[in-house]
């Protein structure tokens, strides 16, 4: 039997924009966007978590200025690169992406971001049924910082089917969404389909025709708010001032069986003999979690 949340069929096409709500309650927001697959932005689900007002960039340079990241072969210390990103302008941007896995970097700070908002009705990514060793391939908890002119360089959507909750902890992100039926305007690459081939800040028309056809979304998530939206969004962003957001991969009944059948397609590429217990198991484990969820 389905889980509830898969009982109501998204219709794309009546989306044009991504609402903004505030003190929305646990039931509305899983009838009116879980169910149906549909983004919002709550402007109220992270005004507790400590890391808000605490995070900020001068923070960051002096408890973190030893940490290290390399982007395209260049290693920037954090201290540095806060210079940066406080200086980066439309043509001289500072690098990006900019980001780091909370949990292997920063897991000191793991508690700064409760409570936690879970988009469904259980968290499926930190149940006592999840296996760790499942969830290799994506970033569950991840910081991005960025500077004024920055901008992520894909239209994409997340990692094995995974939903997306993005909180603006410092500083505002601009959007650009597509919904999943605008995928063929897309072209993803036949060997990557989660990776759009179009440039989308110099697209080619020419060789990607149907993109000039696509619908974007377009929206600034400010300081303070949370993005959620479902598995197979096509979306990027654009920095228009100094930001730090928290990234945060979600799991409910809408992707699992996405998510389950991504992870045994990648198993049967690389240990094959595991790829049909990784199979069974998840589809235990589903089952379970559906019924704990009805």
């Amino acid at each position: 039997m389905l889980s509830e949340e898969l009982q109501t069929k998204p219709r794309y096409k009546e989306v044009a924009g991504v609402d903004k709500r505030t003190n929305l309650s646990h039931e509305d927001f899983i009838n009116e966007y879980v169910k149906p697959s549909r983004p919002v932005v709550l402007t109220d689900a992270a005004k507790d978590w400590k890391a808000m007002k605490k995070f900020t960039p001068a923070w960051f340079k002096e408890n973190y200025s030893h940490i290290n990241k390399n982007i395209n072969g260049v290693t920037y210390n954090m201290g540095d690169f806060i210079d940066m990103m406080l200086t980066s302008t439309a043509e001289n941007p500072a690098p990006y992406p900019y980001n780091f896995n909370v949990e292997k970097v920063f897991p000191e700070l793991m508690a700064d971001f409760l409570p936690e908002i879970i988009y469904g009705k259980i968290d499926r990514i930190n149940h006592k049924l999840m296996p760790k060793k499942l969830l290799q391939g994506t970033t569950v908890y991840e910081i991005f910082l960025g500077g004024k002119g920055s901008s992520f360089p894909y239209l994409h959507y997340d990692a094995l089917f995974m939903h997306t909750q993005i909180t603006q902890v410092y500083g505002s992100k601009d959007f650009i969404m597509y919904p999943p039926d605008q995928t063929p305007s897309m072209y993803p690459f036949d060997d990557n389909p989660k990776f759009s081939q179009v440039n989308f800040l110099d697209p080619d028309f020419e060789k990607f025709p149907l993109f000039k056809e696509a619908k974007p979304i377009e929206f600034t998530l400010q300081e303070g708010e949370t993005l959620l939206f479902p598995s197979g969004w096509w979306h990027t962003t654009k920095i228009t001032e100094p930001c730090i957001s928290l990234g945060r991969a979600q799991l409910n009944g809408n992707n699992w069986d996405n998510f389950i059948n991504d992870r045994y397609v990648n198993w049967k590429k690389k240990i094959s003999y595991a790829a049909v217990p990784v199979l069974a198991y998840g589809k235990v484990v589903g089952g379970i979690m559906n019924a704990q969820e009805r």
